[in-house]
């Protein structure tokens, strides 16, 4: 298509209009439709435009009629795989078909999310399979692949997507053979990147638009000069995912899939080598003895808490010995084939890795460790990702487009700009604010029960159980309680649970980690009356409209836990800088979550109910109007019998319906 200026997009909205026309009960909203036409400015004007837009606003068609009628090349990064999935088999086919433009579709994700030939055939050749489960399921996915158009292994529906069985049946950017691979004409991956740079819009997610383009790995480091425009939906994400990406990790996991790849590539092509077999076990013993060596699991631990350690320094002496050992015996070999120099080359990267990760002495880098059941991984991570990131979008003039209902604290997008590098700009970028179309007066009341003890006492979790409950037993169940802590999650459900037996209350009661989060959404929404407690991944990308939700409690504020090693370090370097941690990053990253989760609630202009805040700190501390202003404008009361009344007014539930997922 060729670049041509944006039009007023004002008549795409209209009641009249191709939308209302095509999409069954759209309804134009004044604030949908303003910012269609600022981001169809900023696209005519190769702005930045950093864009809050609250629930019910429509900001998806908002920035997808802009984008089809521009006549660019545009990318747009969702924050899941999820929203991906909705907004390119769902939302972009409805609204091209509103507009009818001749624009043509792609859709990309990372590798991992696409079978591959070779290894699915060869896990079928080995037959090694940890259960008889994946056993049936290989079969299941060869089959699968042989009719498939995508390869993507979210439409292979007889095997969850979670299914050990595809760590087998997939690549990874390590284990690739590219072009000397014998599937390289079939390839989906190859496919599915050859497809994204032919079409005009392409749909990717924040994972692997930071992990393609700024690893510059093959595929989307060829679209992003190419492209017009990049528009980030759930953009509040961006700062975290950043930080993951433009720093560096080396896993147990990884070095144990490197041994077992080598073993095998070693049988295939360098048999009468012997010492490269002896070297593949003897480097997963160390990748396993350094798990072994580190306390606890599903915990992150900085330098500080290793360095005394005397069993983790001995276990990484080890591995950084074998790793040498084994770079020198694959360089050996490498010459016989090329899959055994693949993997000379991910044996010498790995041991860059974790020598650079031992002596690390950088002030902007902090190291740390994430332990968990059966893996670790050793971390390095920026402390800012401002400047990085800033020189991508300085060195790619198109218009930037970066929206969330969740960006700004109040309407300061400051610590926002700052984070992304984005307040450096020249010129600066464009922010603006659209409001919530819901009317959250008459829909919502917001609840701070009195009498709450300190966040940090010992009966704080039975204290949110005592002042909860009369809300679930109004409520009829129909209830979130989202908590900013594991451990909490699981007091505060056993507290519920011995109340609802003590009273005799038939409610299903629901706990994070007993099934997937769309299987326990399904039965929350299926069962109508269900309670459910949960802890951080339900607190965004969760929709639950209508009846089945009528009460969200949040146990606490969310701030970061003040141990955590990242933290740790961030707060410490702002204070060199003499700058303050706690209002320019700890306090607004806990105002964007409160308002994640608090958009749980209100998700249509039918829903009613009560979001309860537990946290004492919201009323007594300066700090906390800075939260409570950030909320959308419920109703407010401190009485919980005024509370017990409104829910008690509310209709049962009648129609269970379905069940979506959305941002907020």
């Amino acid at each position: 298509m060729s670049v041509s200026a944006a039009p007023d997009v004002s008549r795409y909205f209209a009641d009249d209009g191709p939308l209302a026309r095509v999409i069954p009960g759209f309804r134009a909203r004044p604030q949908q439709l303003e910012m269609a036409n600022a981001i169809a400015g900023a696209i005519q004007g190769n702005r930045v435009l950093v864009a809050e837009a609250g629930t019910g606003t429509g900001k998806t068609f908002a920035y997808l009629v802009p984008a089809l009628v521009s006549g660019g090349k545009v990318i747009i990064s969702t924050g899941t795989k999820t929203l991906q999935d909705q907004l390119f088999h769902r939302d972009l086919p409805e609204v091209r078909k509103a507009l009818k433009v001749p624009v043509t579709t792609a859709l990309l994700k990372g590798r991992a999310n696409y079978a591959c030939h070779y290894h699915a055939q060869r896990a079928v050749s080995e037959g090694r399979f940890i259960t008889r489960e994946d056993a049936g399921y290989i079969r299941q996915v060869i089959k699968w692949m042989e009719t498939s158009s995508t390869g993507d292994k979210a439409e292979c529906t007889g095997v969850p997507e979670d299914a050990t069985v595809w760590l087998s049946a997939t690549s990874t950017r390590e284990n690739c053979l590219g072009q000397d691979c014998p599937n390289a004409k079939e390839c989906f991956v190859m496919g599915a990147r050859r497809a994204a740079q032919e079409a005009d819009v392409v749909v990717v997610n924040h994972h692997l638009f930071f992990a393609d383009v700024m690893l510059r790995d093959t595929g989307m480091a060829e679209l992003l000069p190419a492209c017009n425009t990049v528009i980030f939906d759930e953009a509040h994400q961006l700062p975290e995912t950043a930080s993951l990406f433009f720093g560096e990790s080396a896993s147990t996991a990884q070095l144990l899939e490197l041994a077992r790849d080598t073993r095998h590539e070693g049988l295939a092509h360098a048999r009468d080598f012997t010492p490269l077999q002896d070297a593949t076990r003897a480097l997963e013993k160390a990748a396993r003895d350094l798990r072994l060596a580190i306390p606890g699991e599903n915990a992150r631990l900085g330098w500080d808490q290793l360095e005394p350690n005397k069993d983790f320094h001995a276990a990484l002496d080890e591995l950084e010995e074998q790793l040498a050992h084994f770079v020198t015996l694959t360089e050996s070999q490498a010459e016989r084939d090329e899959a055994l120099q693949r993997c000379w080359q991910r044996a010498t990267e790995m041991h860059e890795r974790v020598t650079r990760w031992r002596r690390v002495d950088e002030p902007d880098v902090i190291r740390w460790v994430e332990v968990f059941s059966q893996s670790a991984s050793l971390n390095l991570t920026p402390l800012k990702v401002g400047d990085i990131f800033r020189k991508q979008v300085e060195g790619n003039a198109k218009a930037w487009v970066f929206t969330s209902a969740t960006l700004a604290v109040g309407k300061d997008f400051g610590h926002y700009n700052r984070d992304l590098g984005l307040a450096w700009l020249e010129p600066p970028p464009q922010t603006e604010v659209w409001g919530s179309p819901f009317d959250y007066g008459a829909q919502g009341l917001l609840y701070a029960p009195s009498d709450m003890p300190d966040p940090n006492s010992m009966d704080y979790a039975d204290a949110v159980v005592e002042k909860a409950f009369p809300l679930i037993r109004a409520a009829r169940g129909r209830t979130f309680v989202l908590c900013t802590s594991l451990r909490a999650m699981q007091r505060i459900h056993e507290g519920i649970d011995r109340k609802l037996f003590r009273e005799g209350l038939d409610f299903p009661l629901l706990l994070q980690g007993q099934g997937s989060r769309s299987e326990l959404l399904a039965r929350f929404r299926d069962l109508g009356n269900a309670v459910l407690v949960a802890s951080q991944s339900f607190w965004e990308g969760v929709d639950v409209p209508g009846d089945a939700l009528s009460v969200v409690v949040i146990d606490k504020l969310p701030f970061s836990p003040p141990d955590d090693p990242v933290l740790k370090a961030r707060v410490a370097w702002m204070e060199k800088q003499g700058r303050n941690p706690f209002m320019e990053y700890q306090l607004p990253r806990a105002v964007i979550n409160m308002k994640q989760g608090a958009g749980r609630l209100i998700r249509t202009e039918r829903d009613r109910g009560v979001l309860m805040v537990c946290d004492p700190r919201m009323i007594t501390k300066p700090y906390g109007k800075m939260v409570w202003r950030s909320l959308p404008p419920m109703s407010r009361s401190r009485v919980e019998e005024e509370v017990v009344t409104f829910l008690e007014k509310l209709p049962p539930p009648k129609d269970p319906g379905g069940l979506s997922f959305s941002g907020v």
